[in-house]
């Protein structure tokens, strides 16, 4: 059933995590950023962001399950390991995570108010800056292509060095004001 050789978490479909988490045997736990989590999330997980996860403390009841999610499952997979590590017994994850748990129809709490994820704001504002640099640069003057020349180095910046300018710049937005996420729902 485990489709990631020698993977300490063990992927369950939604629909038995949904059936675990009704008989309170199981607790969910998303590592998603706060602002992720803050949108939209599974009801009743609780909320253990990845860069902060060693210092979170899970507090889970000796015999319940603990499964893992993130939006597809692909950061689950990716730090599977460290996720494990975190567990003291078995470990799982839900397959396809909150958007294949949404997909099965199941019970999701939506924030359509809250902010979009940083890094979706950071994709915005950078393509339209790419795209007006190229449009101005095209019609008005050459001297605007040093837009679209400035978002691609601070782009591989960012890759590079793993601190984001733009990113940091929208999340002091007044939109992006840190609003508390239900970080302890269904905590035993």
């Amino acid at each position: 059933m485990n489709p990631l050789p020698n993977a300490p978490l063990i992927p369950l479909p939604p629909d038995e995590v949904g059936r675990r988490l009704a008989g309170r045997g199981a607790v969910l736990v998303d590592i998603r950023e706060a602002d992720e989590f803050a949108r939209r999330h599974v009801k009743g997980a609780l909320s253990r962001p990845l860069s902060d996860f060693e210092t979170a403390r899970l507090r889970i009841d000796p015999g319940r399950d603990v499964i893992f999610t993130c939006r597809t499952g692909m950061r689950t997979g990716a730090n599977c390991q460290r996720l494990a590590e975190a567990v003291g017994g078995p470990a799982y994850v839900l397959e396809g995570g909150v958007d294949a748990w949404a997909a099965a129809g199941l019970p999701v709490a939506e924030d359509r108010k809250a902010p979009l994820e940083i890094m979706r704001q950071v994709q915005i504002a950078a393509g339209a800056l790419v795209l007006a640099g190229v449009g101005l640069g095209g019609a008005v003057h050459p001297a605007f292509l040093a837009i679209p020349a400035f978002v691609g180095a601070g782009l591989t910046f960012a890759g590079v060095t793993g601190f984001c300018g733009l990113a940091r710049l929208l999340a002091a937005m007044p939109w992006n004001r840190p609003r508390t996420a239900p970080s302890d729902l269904g905590a035993a």
